[in-house]
């Protein structure tokens, strides 16, 4: 048995291509783009590298683009101050701080000082509270993401049996929220789970989560059940190559062999979640200007 390879970066691109042409539709309707606004503070390589992607995807599905980069040491005054800016700005339906902030600011605090209605991250406790009660606010990209690739594979998730590896606030919570949603019957493991591996052997949806390269084995899945690994680990470098391999926290290889589908690392969970942060915005922008939502959406 061989699993289907669950293809989240062509499921992305089309999700990218139907949000681009509902932003045009919006303009239409509208007289103004959707707008995205991104906050990064500080220098820090792969935020900097994250934040030109998300600019790049949003211009492509005809949104407008907000950068905002500030130095390191910003005050925090500063900074929930260029929020509330954003808060009123009538061009911006999305609101998206950069994570990490350097350490003298306090995440939390801007979180929370960004409008529940423009927090296109789904970070803020008013939409973790909507999301817990099952009222319409704005869910984690990735979580979301990997939703839709497994409502995709599998449709309706009633009565199947899922483990959520991984308790975070950005994955692991909202991950189980979602599938119980959908009437799946959730466990969340985590570093504390006792026979972790025996919890995971009765999943037929696996949802890994937990930031350590390969930690899933074939021996953990039961045969058939569909794996999504939301997982990026950089191995070591081998000798002579400056960099190491990328790898999610389930060991693809091996699973493959017993699981039904999986999602490969990269090119599975990854591309899901920019297509999902221009969706949610979309979203957004309809909600922020009274107009009513696309379906398909």
């Amino acid at each position: 048995m061989t699993a289907t390879r669950i293809d989240g970066k062509a499921f992305a691109a089309k999700l990218r291509e139907r949000v681009g042409e509902h932003a045009l539709e919006f303009a239409k309707a509208a007289g103004r783009k959707p707008g995205l606004a991104v906050v990064l503070v500080g220098d820090d390589p792969a935020s900097q590298v994250y934040v030109g992607s998300k600019g790049k995807a949003t211009v492509a599905a005809n949104m407008e683009s907000f950068e905002h980069r500030l130095p390191d040491d910003t005050p925090e005054a500063d900074l929930l101050a260029l929020v509330e800016q954003l808060n009123e700005d009538e061009r911006v339906d999305g609101i998206l701080v950069q994570l990490p902030l350097p350490g003298h600011l306090d995440e939390q605090s801007i979180i929370a000082s960004i409008s529940p209605d423009k927090d296109v991250d789904g970070f803020h406790v008013i939409n973790a509270g909507r999301l817990s009660v099952g009222q319409s606010g704005f869910v984690p990209c990735t979580p979301l993401g990997c939703m839709m690739l497994l409502t995709d594979r599998l449709g309706d998730l009633s009565g199947l049996e899922a483990v959520v590896l991984g308790r975070s606030n950005i994955v692991g919570k909202p991950m189980a929220q979602l599938l119980l949603d959908a009437n799946a019957t959730v466990t969340i493991a985590h570093s504390r789970t006792r026979e972790v591996e025996s919890v995971v052997k009765r999943a037929d949806i696996v949802v890994a989560a937990v930031g350590r390269p390969e930690m899933i084995r074939k021996e953990w899945l039961k045969e058939g059940a569909t794996v999504i690994d939301v997982g990026i680990n950089r191995l070591p470098p081998e000798p002579g190559k400056e960099k190491g391999r990328l790898v999610g926290d389930v060991a693809f290889g091996e699973a493959s062999e017993v699981a039904g589908a999986i999602t490969p690392v990269p090119g599975g969970v990854g591309p899901m979640t920019i297509a999902v942060l221009l969706r949610n915005t979309l979203v957004a922008a309809h909600r922020n200007a009274g107009l009513d939502v696309p379906e398909g959406l």
